[in-house]
């Protein structure tokens, strides 16, 4: 492809809303290194204002925003579109909530695949890449998901299967890559942001029983991921956006204590994120030991694979 040797145009479509398992502020750190990529960016969304809240500018020259009207036109001469759309999944689930986590995923990459499709052949995107999450492969203490892993039979993983079922639908002449994303790592929101507080007064500690695991990226490798996925031929299909060392979320915690300085002594229990979370606290409680076959494979070359590593470099 030709996104390196010359001037392409990438349109990102999302929601701007963090959650527990999607990148921190990612949309501004994306874009803020397009010109190391010599990429032309069109932000797609669905409030305008919001989104120039997140890009200034005078931070962001020359950067588009578009609302959905406008995404036609976007997307139409675009080299490529990434799509990290959803609403966030770290809160209390109702029937009404859940609905909207799943709806607002399969909406959006829905409404952009048919804008690819519906693109003429000289202007039509030759590149999809489209988010969706670990939850795919559902919950273990034991096994070890790859690519090759089936899906899981909760919740989160038929959220995943639709989302990703819906991507599948974009035009076979598109090279789609689907990025499997892992709980990012980053300065601004996130899931690093929920625990340090908790840190720094003394409260923190492992959520539930500290066994579950916890597939984590660092941003800066995720955004590297994203973009090499845009530019590189190789990278189509299935991908898993984790680092190649995910560990137990007492490891996390007792490392995020480190880092800090504080102790990681008090565990919070169960009961208590369910009283707040109900069937939201699945997301803290259980998780799932991935690893990032497809990308070591590739040959990624992974700045942060050892989550002591990316702590110490986000926190110093």
């Amino acid at each position: 492809m030709e996104a390196l040797c010359r001037v392409s145009t990438l349109s990102w479509a999302h929601s701007i809303s963090p959650s527990l398992h999607s990148p921190p502020q990612p949309f501004s750190v994306v874009v803020g290194k397009s010109d190391d990529y010599n990429h032309q960016v069109r932000v797609l969304t669905r409030s305008r204002s919001n989104a120039e809240l997140i890009f200034p500018v005078k931070v962001f020259p020359g950067i588009v925003i578009a609302e959905e009207p406008e995404w036609k036109d976007c997307i139409q001469g675009s080299t490529a579109v990434v799509n990290l759309a959803g609403m966030p999944i770290s809160t209390r689930w109702s029937s009404e909530i859940k609905k909207e986590i799943k709806q607002s995923r399969i909406r959006v990459t829905s409404k952009v695949v048919d804008l690819i499709n519906g693109s003429p052949e000289g202007v039509r995107p030759s590149v999809l890449v489209s988010a969706t999450a670990v939850g795919y492969y559902g919950t273990s203490e034991t096994q070890v998901f790859d690519e090759n892993s089936p899906s899981g039979n909760d919740y989160l993983a038929e959220v995943c299967r639709e989302w990703e079922g819906t991507a599948l639908k974009v035009n076979k002449d598109v090279r789609l890559a689907l990025i499997r994303i892992g709980v990012v790592l980053g300065k601004d929101g996130g899931a690093l942001a929920k625990m340090i507080p908790l840190f720094m007064v003394f409260a923190g500690g492992p959520l539930g029983s500290g066994k579950q695991w916890f597939s984590w990226i660092h941003l800066e490798d995720i955004v590297n991921l994203i973009y090499e996925a845009v530019s590189n031929p190789s990278y189509q299909g299935v991908i898993n956006g984790t680092a190649p060392n995910p560990v137990r979320l007492s490891e996390m915690c007792d490392q995020l204590g480190r880092v800090l300085g504080r102790p990681s002594w008090l565990p919070v229990p169960d009961f208590a994120l369910k009283a707040v979370l109900g069937e939201g606290a699945t997301v803290v409680l259980e998780g799932q030991r991935v690893l990032p076959a497809r990308a070591k494979e590739l040959g990624f070359p992974f700045k942060y694979r050892y989550v002591k590593d990316a702590l110490e470099s986000i926190l110093s």
